[in-house]
């Protein structure tokens, strides 16, 4: 039974697309990818605790972006548990703080639903596995398995797809968005070619020099239709790179960008240098965990 007054708090990490290939796209519509994600101590909360009727509601920084109603992600994330366990379990407060912004490129929704699974999982006692939990997430969006496993991962397939890492090291990276939205439909609609060869092979990836040469053979394909709707991506870019950034580029279908350094002190000076020249920006120092690290 469910302690009465416990309150579960899960973490709802940004997944960064350091890699993303666009290789194909099926007969219903849906594009296929290839990508390498990871995903960044920095993120939204969820927290989930005792109700007389279910409440949903959002705050933090950006909380006024997305809606509380039941097109929420993690509003549909409570109800699919709910119809595939088919038990009568019990009304829930669910609280989104939000430290993301919406329509970001940074999987927040996706992310969002999948803490929210976590977290009812717990709370209700239902004790279901995290194949399970996938399952029940591929039905709300084809990122939620990614955001499920929370890890460096390759994702194919339309994302469903998923390969866990056993060798990658941690980042430190600064993540940066200048407040544009850009429609991920939008991205894709002027996607020139919707066929892209995938991804190189990893190899062994053990630290950010192998990395970075990965990297070099990579792109994301949907950076440069997202600088055609919002040219602000290429200013965010060339800042991180200005920072000294080992690396920049776009992640997902933007417009949050991420920039690789050597370390914690490089990221975190990047970070106020940027915040210096772009204080109405969002500019966040923070770190991913590498294979087989604790979040």
């Amino acid at each position: 039974m469910t302690e009465a007054g416990r309150v579960i708090e899960c973490a709802a990490p940004a997944k960064i697309n350091l890699a993303l290939h666009v290789t194909g796209q099926r007969f219903d519509g849906y594009h296929l990818i290839e990508t390498l994600a990871v995903f960044a101590r920095h993120g939204d909360t969820i927290r989930v605790g005792p109700a007389d009727a279910d409440r949903f509601e959002i705050g933090g920084r950006f909380g006024a972006g997305p809606p509380a109603d039941g097109s929420n992600l993690v509003v549909k994330a409570r109800e699919a548990l709910r119809r595939a366990t088919g038990r009568d379990l019990p009304p829930v407060a669910i609280q989104l703080e939000k430290a993301l912004p919406v329509a970001s490129g940074v999987g927040g929704g996706s992310s969002d639903a999948a803490a929210a699974l976590k977290a009812l999982n717990d709370y209700w006692e239902l004790a279901l596995e995290a194949p399970e939990l996938a399952l029940i997430g591929a039905e709300i969006g084809a990122d939620l398995p990614m955001c499920l496993a929370a890890r460096p991962l390759l994702a194919s397939g339309v994302g469903e797809a998923i390969h866990p890492l056993d060798s990658f090291p941690a980042l430190a990276l600064v993540l940066v968005n200048s407040g544009v939205q850009v429609a991920t439909g939008d991205v894709f609609t002027r996607l020139a070619r919707k066929e892209h060869f995938g991804l190189p092979q990893t190899g062994e990836i053990a630290n950010l020099a192998s990395l970075l040469d990965w990297l070099e053979e990579t792109r994301n394909d949907l950076e440069p239709p997202a600088c055609e709707i919002a040219p602000a991506i290429l200013e965010t870019i060339e800042a991180l790179r200005r920072s000294g950034a080992a690396f920049a580029r776009m992640s997902g279908s933007g417009a949050s960008c991420f920039g690789l350094y050597p370390g914690d002190a490089e990221a975190k000076a990047a970070a106020a240098a940027i915040t210096r020249e772009r204080p109405d920006w969002l500019v966040v120092a923070t770190t991913s965990p590498g294979a087989g690290e604790a979040k």
